[in-house]
C-alpha cells in the first residue's frame, strides 16, 4: 500500500470509527465479484420486466428514454435502489458531499421553480415528455422508468438530483447533448480482475482497496469537456415540440470554438493554455473536512461554481452564495466607456465626430448638447456566451446612468421597477423566444417555441457595443458622471414569481462597472486607470464590436488605429481583412492577410481567411492549400474542415468532401451544412441510404422560413424592445420621440445559401 493510501486509510478510520480497523486490513484477494454479477443481471431483468409492463412507450419500444438522449448500457431500466446515495458517499468524501449539497447539481430536481416548470410541461403534454428535462435534472428517474403515467410523483432520490453515483456511473457519452450519456450499473469497487462488484460494499472494503475503488468510479473522460457536453448542450427535438428540431443550449460548442479550448484558430485573442469546463468550474481548493479524494490537501471543487444565485438563497447556503458572487466578479467582463459622439456631427462610417478613446483624448462639451456614449462590453473571462444556457428567462443587462455633481440621476437605462421587473428598454444579454401563438414564452415553455426574435448574448472573446444618447444640462452646473454597469440576476421577475408561487426578490450582482466624468467646457486627458485595457486593445475591442454590428467601414477604421499603435501585431491586419472580407472587398483584404503572414508565418487564422478570400476570387487550389494547413494545425476546427469540404465539393471531389464533412459531424453532430452537403455527396457516390438519412436531418433541423412571421407580429406589438432587433441602434434616454420613427424591418430567418437547388 502506498504511503498516501495509508494516510487516507488512517484518516478515514478515525472518521468512520475504530470498529472498521480490522475490516480495513482485509487481504486484497478476499474481495471478489463472484456470482454477484449474475445475480445483478437477473435482478435487473426482473425489474425491467416489471416496469415495462406498465411503461408508456410513446416514442417506441426501441427508444424508451426519449425525448432524452440518455440510455443505459443494455437498454434496460435500472432499479433506483442500485444507486448508492450521496450520504453513503459522504462517509469518506465529507468535503465533496458538503460542496455538492450546495451546488446546482445537487438541487437540480428539488428547487421549486424547476418543479413548477416541469409540472407545466406535464400538464400541457404528459409526464413522458418530461424525460427530455429529467434526463439531466433527475437522471435516475429516467433510467429507472419512473416517468410514466401512474408512477409515484415524488421519489426519495429526487432530493439528490444529479448525485455522485449518477456522474460516476456514466460509461460513455457523445456531444449531441440532451442527456447523451450511457448509464451503467453503479459500482464502487472492482475485484482484482477489474470486474465490477455489484453487491453492496462496506466502507471497510473500499478503504482496503482504494485503487480498485478509483477504477470503479473514475474514467479519464470525466475530466473532459466532452463529458460535460452530455447535459450542457441540448436541443428541442420534434418528439418534444411536434414541430421540428431546434437548438436550445450549446455551451460545449461555444467552448469548443473559443480561445479557451484552443481547438479553433478563429478567436480574436489567444489564451496561454487550454481550459476545460473543469478548469473553471472545478478549481482545486483546500480542505475544511476530511476527503479521501483530496490530493496534497486540495480537492477539485464539487461546488461547480457558476451563476445560480437563487439556489443558495432558497436553502441558506451562505458560503455558496458568497463564492458565486466572487466567481461572477472575477474578471468575467471588461466595461469600457470608450467614446462619445457629438450630436449630429458623428459619422459612424468614418468615425468623424467620435472622441476616442475616452480618458486619453481631450474634448469640449457645450451646455445642452446631445451626446452619445459608446460603451464596449467585452466577454473576456467566460468560455461560452453570456448569458449561457436557457437565455429566455435568465437576466443580465447594462445599467447606464447620468448623474450630476450632487449624485442626482439625470438620465437612466436599465433600472428595476417597483414591481421588480427590469426596465423593458434596457440593453439585456438575452433573447426572446416566440411561441406558436405569437406570444412570448415567458415561463420557459420551450416545447412551444417557434422562433428566436433576437439574440443579444455575447460570445466568448467577443465585444458588444451599446450606445446611449442623452442631453447635457443646459447650464454650467458642474460635471456629470456617466456609469455603465453589467448586472446579473438569475431569472426575470415574472418567471421567478411563477416559480416560487409568490413575489420573490433575488440577489442582483454588479459584475463590473466603469464611470467617467464629463465637464461642460474643456475636458483634458487623464492617466489610464490600472484596470483599463491598453489603448490598442481598447481600439481592437471597439473594432470587434463594430464588426459584429455590421459596421464594416467603421470597424476597418478602428482596426487601422490598432495597426498604427501596434504595427507588429499580426492579428490587427487579419482583423482589418475580416472587416474588408465581410464588406466583400476581397482585393483589399488580401494584402492585409499577406502582411499578417509576413509578421507571423504560418498563422492559421490568417491562412483561414486568406483561403476564403482566394476562393471568392476563384483561386480554388490556393484556398484548398491554405485550408489543409489550417486543418493540420487545428484538427478539431469544425470551420476549417467545413470550408475545406465545401471547396472540394465545388470542385466535384466528392470522396474528399465526404471525409471533411464527416469530420465536421464528428465534432458537431448537428452541423446543418454537413447534413446538407453530405446528403448530396452521398447520393452522388451512390450511398442512397446515407443520403436519405442526412437529407432527413437537414429537413428537420433547417430554419422554418415562415417562422419569422411570429417574431414580426410580436415585435409590432412591442415597440419598446423592437430596437434590439437592429444590430446598430441607440438607447435614447429621456428624449422626445423623433418624427418618422418606425419599427425596424424584420426579415424572416433563412437556412443559408445552401438551402436551395437539391431538394
Amino acid at each position: 500500500m502506498m504511503v498516501e493510501d495509508r494516510r487516507r486509510v488512517g484518516a478515514l478510520i478515525l472518521v468512520l470509527g475504530t470498529g472498521l480497523a480490522s475490516v480495513a486490513l482485509l487481504a486484497p484477494g478476499s474481495v471478489k465479484a463472484g456470482s454477484d454479477a449474475d445475480e445483478a443481471v437477473a435482478a435487473r431483468h426482473e425489474y425491467n420486466e416489471k416496469i415495462a409492463a406498465k411503461y408508456n412507450y410513446r416514442f417506441g419500444k426501441e427508444s424508451p428514454f426519449l425525448p432524452s438522449n440518455a440510455t443505459t448500457d443494455t437498454g434496460e431500466f435500472l432499479d433506483p435502489k442500485v444507486f448508492p446515495t450521496a450520504e453513503y458517499c459522504g462517509h469518506c468524501h465529507q468535503e465533496s458531499h458538503k460542496q455538492w449539497r450546495e451546488s446546482a447539481h445537487s438541487n437540480a430536481n428539488r428547487v421549486p421553480y424547476y418543479l413548477k416548470n416541469v409540472a407545466l410541461l406535464n400538464d400541457s403534454k404528459g409526464v413522458e415528455y418530461s424525460r427530455h428535462c429529467e434526463g439531466c435534472h433527475d437522471p435516475i428517474s429516467v433510467v429507472a422508468g419512473a416517468l410514466t403515467q401512474g408512477a409515484p410523483k415524488k421519489r426519495p432520490y429526487d432530493q439528490d438530483g444529479v448525485t455522485c453515483s449518477v456522474c460516476h456511473s456514466i460509461q460513455k457519452g457523445d456531444t449531441r447533448g440532451t442527456g447523451s450519456y450511457v448509464m451503467g450499473l453503479p459500482a464502487v469497487l472492482v475485484d482484482e480482475d477489474g470486474k465490477a462488484i455489484t453487491r453492496k460494499v462496506s466502507d471497510g472494503e473500499i478503504l482496503a482497496h482504494l485503487d480498485r475503488h478509483s477504477k470503479a468510479v473514475m474514467r479519464d473522460f470525466y475530466r473532459t469537456s466532452e463529458f460535460c457536453s452530455s447535459c450542457h448542450k441540448a436541443a428541442l427535438p420534434r418528439n418534444l415540440n411536434d414541430y421540428k428540431w431546434q437548438r436550445a443550449i450549446f455551451l460545449y460548442d461555444e467552448w469548443q470554438n473559443s480561445s479557451f479550448a484552443k481547438q479553433s484558430p478563429l478567436p480574436f485573442y489567444v489564451k496561454d493554455s487550454v481550459s476545460t469546463c473543469q478548469t473553471c468550474h472545478m478549481q482545486r481548493e483546500g480542505l475544511k473536512l476530511t476527503d479521501s479524494g483530496a490530493k496534497k490537501g486540495q480537492l477539485a471543487s464539487h461546488r461547480w461554481l457558476g451563476a445560480n444565485t437563487v439556489i443558495p438563497k432558497i436553502y441558506g447556503f451562505d458560503e455558496q452564495a458568497a463564492r458565486i458572487v466572487q466567481f461572477l466578479q472575477n474578471s468575467v467582463f471588461n466595461v469600457d466607456i470608450f467614446a462619445i459622439e457629438h450630436g449630429e456631427m458623428a459619422d459612424s462610417s468614418s468615425l468623424k465626430g467620435l472622441v476616442a478613446p475616452l480618458g486619453l483624448t481631450g474634448y469640449s462639451v457645450a451646455p445642452g448638447e446631445t451626446l452619445t456614449a459608446d460603451v464596449v462590453i467585452q466577454n473576456k473571462g467566460i468560455a461560452h456566451s453570456h448569458v449561457p444556457e436557457q437565455r429566455d428567462m435568465y437576466e443580465s443587462w447594462v445599467e447606464f446612468t447620468v448623474k450630476d455633481s450632487a449624485g442626482k440621476v439625470l438620465h437612466q437605462s436599465g433600472f428595476i421597477k417597483p414591481s421588480g421587473d427590469l426596465d423593458e428598454r434596457a440593453h439585456s444579454f438575452t433573447n426572446r423566444l416566440i411561441n406558436v401563438n405569437g406570444g412570448l414564452n415567458d415561463l420557459h415553455q420551450v416545447w412551444t417555441n417557434r422562433v428566436v426574435a433576437y439574440n443579444n448574448t455575447i460570445q466568448s472573446g467577443r465585444s458588444q457595443l451599446v450606445r446611449y444618447s442623452f442631453i447635457m444640462p443646459a447650464a454650467a452646473v458642474g460635471p456629470v458622471t456617466i456609469t455603465a454597469t453589467v448586472k446579473y440576476r438569475r431569472f426575470d421577475q415574472h418567471f421567478m414569481d411563477f416559480g416560487m408561487g409568490k413575489h420573490y426578490e433575488q440577489p442582483i450582482v454588479d459584475m463590473v462597472s466603469q464611470s467617467r466624468t464629463i465637464q461642460i467646457g474643456e475636458n483634458k486627458p487623464v492617466a489610464a486607470g490600472p484596470a483599463e485595457n491598453k489603448e490598442w486593445m481598447r481600439w481592437n475591442n471597439f473594432g470587434i464590436a463594430l464588426l459584429d454590428a455590421q459596421q464594416y467601414s467603421a470597424s476597418s477604421k478602428a482596426f487601422e488605429h490598432v495597426i498604427s499603435l501596434r504595427p507588429d501585431y499580426a492579428d490587427a491586419y487579419t482583423n482589418l481583412a475580416i472587416a474588408q472580407f465581410q464588406w466583400q472587398k476581397y482585393d483589399d483584404a488580401r494584402p492585409n492577410l499577406e502582411k499578417a503572414l509576413a509578421i507571423s508565418p504560418g498563422n492559421a487564422r490568417a491562412l483561414y481567411y486568406r483561403a476564403l478570400v482566394e476562393r471568392n476570387l476563384g483561386n480554388m487550389e490556393a484556398a484548398i492549400a491554405d485550408l489543409q494547413k489550417v486543418a493540420i494545425s487545428f484538427p478539431q476546427s469544425r470551420d476549417a474542415h467545413r470550408e475545406l469540404g465545401f471547396s472540394y465539393y465545388q470542385l466535384h471531389k466528392y470522396d474528399q468532401a465526404r471525409l471533411e464533412y464527416e469530420k465536421v459531424e464528428s465534432i458537431d453532430p448537428d452541423d446543418l451544412s454537413a447534413h446538407y452537403i453530405l446528403s448530396i455527396v452521398y447520393r452522388r457516390l451512390g450511398l442512397m441510404d446515407l443520403s436519405k438519412r442526412e437529407a432527413a436531418a437537414f429537413a428537420d433541423q433547417k430554419d422554418d422560413p415562415s417562422a419569422g412571421t411570429y417574431a414580426y407580429e410580436y415585435l409590432q406589438k412591442h415597440a419598446e424592445i423592437a430596437n434590439e432587433v437592429t444590430v446598430w441602434h441607440t438607447h435614447e434616454l429621456d428624449m422626445p420621440s423623433k418624427p418618422g420613427k418606425h419599427l425596424p424591418q424584420i426579415v424572416a430567418p433563412t437556412t443559408s445559401s445552401m438551402s436551395g437547388g437539391e431538394f
